[in-house]
């Protein structure tokens, strides 16, 4: 007989019950099984009956299954509209605030910096003013080289 497409795996095989096995009920399903379906029924029969006694109140999740009383649970408050207080201005969390803190401080510091009044860009300016010294005193002297050079070319020639 064949076993279709993928071959099984020879640690086990499946065991089909055939209609005439399941018809005598000595299908090869565990018993256990058959508790729990006869279980579930039950309870379904009887969850009817208080779900139409009982359907004024229907928690999320487990909230309906589990009634218990938690002193730390905080129930959310409904809010109307018009109780809304426009004018108050939410608190910002700690690191919010110390963000807002950082940038307020950095943009002070280069606006500082811009103008030329913090250590850094004191030190920086006088950098500045030596490297621009070096090169004006560079530029100066390839002149005075050229400039030796053009002459003793123009004496060569005469």
């Amino acid at each position: 007989m064949g076993r279709g497409k993928f071959k099984g795996k020879p640690t086990g095989r499946r065991q089909f019950s055939t209609p005439e096995e399941m018809v005598a009920g000595s299908s090869a399903r565990p018993r256990t099984f058959r508790k729990q379906e006869v279980e579930e029924e039950i309870e379904e029969e009887n969850s009817s009956e208080e779900e139409s006694e009982e359907e004024t109140e229907k928690g999320k999740g487990t909230q309906g299954i589990i009634e218990i009383e938690n002193p730390n649970l905080v129930k959310p408050k409904a809010m109307k509209a018009r109780d809304v207080d426009i004018e108050k201005t939410t608190e910002l969390s700690r690191r919010e605030r110390e963000e807002i803190e950082k940038q307020k401080a950095h943009e002070r510091y280069m606006r500082l910096q811009e103008q030329g009044k913090t250590e850094q860009a004191r030190k920086d300016l006088e950098r500045l003013a030596l490297i621009r010294q070096q090169r004006a005193d560079a530029a100066k002297k390839r002149e005075e080289e050229k400039a030796a050079k053009d002459q003793k070319k123009a004496e060569a020639r005469k």
